[in-house]
């Protein structure tokens, strides 16, 4: 799963922390909806992992809610999302480059996400959290409540055995992905991508996160220029 929605802008426009960052309401409905899926079908998890930060700690414990029993909640920090850097520090001119290029149909390992963390340290942090899963046979199914980057990384890992990021992987809100793996290290079949329980054809926008996210970074950084400018005159 990837974690429900989240608030990365308040009220106000101001960028709030993506550390602590809490689920808002609509991610709350999504991740109960998504465990309304899980009980319908009586799934057990073995296992249910999660990064640490708060959004998927939130989102899990919110589906778990919906199953009776259900495992504990390990926490993975190597699986964290992608680390952005400073976005006061994110030039205007760039700002594309930056919130887009780490998603791009197949990310150079070089490119950085929001002036960051670069794409290759990223895989190499990931990619054998994944491995050491795959080696461990003592679960059959298991639930990874992860980020939009990171089920990416894991998606173009399983499917091509290569250290990629492929971007073209829609990650909505609260989204379902199924896939079945085997023994053998390149046996992985993709069965279910992004599926969305309270948007199951995916017409609520036509954006990616990303993209949202960069038209309200705009807004911000013009909002942030505009109140500058006006302190300036006040001062003359």
């Amino acid at each position: 799963m990837r974690h429900g929605s989240v608030d990365y802008f308040d009220d106000d426009g101001q960028p709030v922390r993506a550390e602590s960052v809490p689920l808002s309401e609509r991610g709350r409905q999504q991740a109960l909806a998504a465990g309304d899926e899980f009980a319908a079908l009586h799934l057990r998890f073995d296992r249910v992992i999660v990064s640490g930060l708060p959004r998927t700690v939130e989102t899990a414990t919110l589906a778990l809610s919906r199953l009776s029993p259900s495992a504990r909640l390990e926490t993975h920090a190597e699986l964290r999302e992608i680390e952005g850097g400073k976005l006061a520090d994110i030039k205007p001119q760039l700002a594309e480059k930056a919130f887009l290029g780490a998603f791009a149909s197949t990310a150079d390992v070089d490119a950085q996400f929001l002036g960051g963390e670069k794409v290759g340290h990223f895989l190499a942090r990931v990619l054998p959290s994944l491995d050491a899963l795959r080696a461990d046979k003592s679960w059959d199914c298991v639930l990874l409540v992860l980020h939009g980057g990171v089920n990416r990384a894991l998606l173009s890992y399983l499917l091509t055995g290569e250290s990629k990021l492929h971007g073209g992987f829609a990650q909505d809100p609260g989204c379902i992905n199924a896939i079945d793996v085997g023994e053998d290290r390149h046996d992985a079949i993709l069965r279910v991508v992004n599926y969305a329980p309270l948007d199951r054809l995916q017409t609520a926008t036509r954006k990616t996160t990303m993209e949202e996210l960069l038209e309200k970074f705009i807004a911000y950084r013009r909002r942030v220029h505009d109140q500058r400018r006006a302190a300036h005159e006040d001062l003359e």
